[in-house]
This record gives structure tokens, C-alpha cells and sequence, in this order.
């Protein structure tokens, strides 16, 4: 790689997946706790989303990388192990617990919006009080441990969320408190952050800027290579926050703006990321996967043009209800629309398609592994595809061939 002279896009893409954890296979055996910190700590957070069509995405995020693991022993890790908490960071997500100090700026600027439901309430101030003094006298609480309050009105869309629930959101997003578990229905388990989170993350006492710039750094390594838009939007950082971090870095030696083919704006590199030679393997990607989360970035990497349609009108949906992108070395290939059959047993293929430049030669061998695989962990039976296309066939023959 001669980076005096910029990068090429396939260079790009490989600095890319292979900071994205993508540069390594797959451990043959069965992951364990250091996989687990290996990952959240590449990525830096894990976003978490419970559509629960196919599985939780974020479940599907350590998949991608790490293969068939134990969801519990997952779970025990993240609310076990100390070294996890959820914060807001690109959206709620699961963090290391040294992040802690670095969202502290956010959690003080915090503001909620002006229809937030708590807001409507005629004692708000009061009921706030309570449920933070039933935090301290119980300890660790759910919503439906609080004392009712009338719900807020909905209008058609709007979450179903109860008063007590809002409220603890409300603490959450202000750090009054933290989480501390999931229950098997994914609810929240709320405490104190002084029960949960070690002093010396607490007391850290670092300046808006100094929390700004690690989230810089942080984002910069998760991406390898990345434009100013990019780094900003890893942890939600407004543009010009994160302009004035990129340009201190930049004059610190820590980033080193370089031009990438095909991209409009100035990349910037973190340190000397790895460039392997190729990128192999091939996985599904979770719609809220750091490597398409960003959809311009995807466009720019992958010339991958990424809209999830869960919210689309069914008749006005072009790729499907869940679907995943599916990645074969350093391109994505297909996208599939995917649905867990639990009653039946059976992963559904509801849609398939192959972007432009791939084949199903090529295509439906690695897609039909990667589907069985999958299924075998969801615990599901069969996959069945459903589509009528010459990839379609092609991926029913090769699904065929492995049973």
C-alpha cells in the first residue's frame, strides 16, 4: 500500500472489514469471554435493537464475527462480568465500562424533548424524587416495580411504554441511573450507578473535549479509514465537535488525513490499521452492523445503496421486511430478506437478490453455509427460500447438496 499516493478502493475496503474485526476467521471452537471483550472492545459498542423477526440485531452483530456462540454465556458477560454497561453512544448500545466517563458530557447536556411524556405530568419533579428514592431503598428495579403514575396519551406509532418506564428512561439518559441486567423478555434491570459502575470511571472527571476526542480515536481505530462524516456519526457527535477533535488529532500524529479513490472527502487514517492482502469468509450482516449503519459510508465502501424497509408499507417495499446484507470477502454480494419460523422450525428466505456484478455461482455456495449455520443456531430446522429466481434455485440446489 503506497499511501503517499492515496488509497485504492479495494484498500479501503480491506482497512475497513479488517478493523471491523473482519481480517480473522472465525474461532473454530467455541467462543468464549475474551472473544466477547474482543469484539465490543474492536467495535467500541454494540447498538442494540430487539426486532426480534429474525433475532436481536446486536446478538447478530457478534454472530457475523464470531460465529455459533452461547447467547447466555454472552449475556452473563455483558451483565455479569463488570466490564459492560448500555449507554446512549451511536444509539442505546452496550459499551466497555470505561466509556462510562466518556458519555458523561452527554449524559449532563441531556435535555428531554418538549412532548416527552414525564414532562405532562402534574407532580413530574415529585414523581421523578420517588422513583429515584425507590432505586436507593430496593436496589436493582424494573418499571413494574415503581409506583403507577397515569399514562401518558398515545397517538397511532407511539411506543407503548408505561410512566414508570419512561422515568427510568428518563434517569437513564440523565446518568441518575444505569442498567445493570436484561431480563429473558429484554426488559431493562435499573440500579444506581454507584452500585454498578467502579469509582474509578465515575470520578474520572474528564473535560467535554478530552471525552470528545477519545470517541474520536475510539471510532477512528473501529473504522480504520474514515471521512469526517463518518467519525462523527460513529458516537452521535455533532460536525463541528467533532471537526475541532479530528483536526487536534490530526496535529497530535494520531490521524493522518489521506485521499481514498473514489471518495469525495478527505479519508483519514488511525495510526497504521492492517491492509491484509485479501478479505475471506463470508456473513450477514445485521442492518445495524457498524460496517452499513451508516449508509453513506456503505454507498462510498461498497457502492451499496442501504435503506431497511421495516417501516415501509409492505406493497411499497422493494428489498423486503429484515434484510440482511451478505458479505462474500470484501464486497456485499446479496441481500436477503430473512424471518425466524419458530413455531415451524424454519429460517425463511422471503426475498433474495444479487447486486450488481455478482453471481449465483459465485453466491449461492457461501450464502447456503452461512444459512445453514445460522439456522443451526437459532435452533431452527430447515431453511426454506421462497423466492422464484434463477439465484433462488441456485441457492435451494446448494442448500440441497449439504443436507
Amino acid at each position: 500500500m503506497t499511501r503517499e499516493n492515496g488509497l485504492s478502493a479495494p484498500e479501503a475496503r480491506r482497512i475497513a472489514l479488517a478493523a471491523q474485526g473482519f481480517g480473522r476467521s472465525r474461532p473454530l471452537r467455541v467462543p468464549e469471554d475474551p472473544d466477547f471483550r474482543d469484539v465490543i472492545d474492536t467495535l467500541g459498542l454494540l447498538q442494540l435493537d430487539f426486532v426480534n423477526v429474525l433475532i436481536p440485531a446486536h446478538y447478530l452483530v457478534m454472530y457475523s464475527r464470531l460465529g455459533a456462540y452461547d447467547r447466555s454465556r454472552f449475556e452473563r458477560f455483558v451483565y455479569g462480568s463488570g466490564e459492560c454497561t448500555e449507554q446512549w453512544a451511536h444509539e442505546a448500545s452496550i459499551v466497555p465500562v470505561n466509556a462510562w466517563p466518556l458519555l458523561e458530557h452527554r449524559r449532563r447536556q441531556w435535555t428531554p424533548w418538549k412532548r416527552h411524556p414525564v414532562l405532562k405530568l402534574k407532580d413530574k419533579y415529585r414523581y421523578l424524587d420517588e422513583v429515584l428514592e425507590v432505586v436507593r431503598q430496593r436496589g436493582a428495579i424494573t418499571a413494574s416495580d415503581l409506583p403507577a403514575a397515569p399514562p401518558p396519551k398515545r397517538k397511532p406509532g407511539d411506543w407503548h411504554k408505561s410512566m414508570p418506564r419512561w422515568a427510568l428512561e428518563y434517569h437513564f439518559a440523565q446518568g441518575g441511573v444505569t442498567v445493570t441486567d436484561r431480563l429473558p423478555n429484554f426488559q431493562r434491570v435499573y440500579d444506581l450507578p454507584e452500585r454498578v459502575i467502579p469509582g474509578e470511571y465515575r470520578e474520572c472527571g474528564l473535560s467535554s473535549e478530552e471525552a470528545q476526542r477519545e470517541l474520536i480515536r475510539r471510532a477512528a481505530h473501529a473504522f480504520g479509514v474514515a471521512t469526517a462524516a463518518d467519525l462523527a456519526d460513529y458516537y452521535r457527535m455533532r460536525p463541528t465537535d467533532a471537526r475541532a477533535r479530528i483536526d487536534e488529532l490530526v496535529e497530535s500524529g494520531e490521524l493522518t488525513p489521506i485521499k481514498v479513490e473514489g471518495w469525495r472527502d478527505t479519508g483519514y487514517l488511525a495510526g497504521d490499521p492492517e491492509c491484509p492482502q485479501d478479505i475471506s469468509g463470508a456473513s450477514l450482516l445485521s442492518p445495524f452492523d457498524p460496517v452499513v449503519w451508516f449508509r453513506p459510508r456503505a454507498e462510498r465502501l461498497f457502492d451499496f445503496h442501504y435503506r431497511i424497509e421495516i417501516y415501509v408499507p409492505a406493497e411499497k417495499r422493494r428489498w423486503g421486511y429484515y434484510v440482511l446484507p451478505f458479505r462474500l470477502g470484501d464486497r456485499i454480494v446479496a441481500r436477503v430478506d430473512l424471518k425466524a419460523d419458530r413455531p415451524a422450525c424454519r429460517l425463511l428466505v422471503q426475498k433474495l437478490h444479487l447486486e450488481e456484478g455478482a453471481t449465483s455461482a459465485e453466491c449461492a455456495g457461501p450464502l447456503a453455509d452461512e444459512l445453514s449455520t445460522l439456522a443451526e443456531w437459532l435452533e431452527l430446522e430447515r431453511v426454506i427460500v421462497r423466492p422464484r429466481s434463477p439465484f433462488a434455485k441456485a441457492l435451494r440446489d446448494a442448500l440441497g447438496s449439504r443436507r
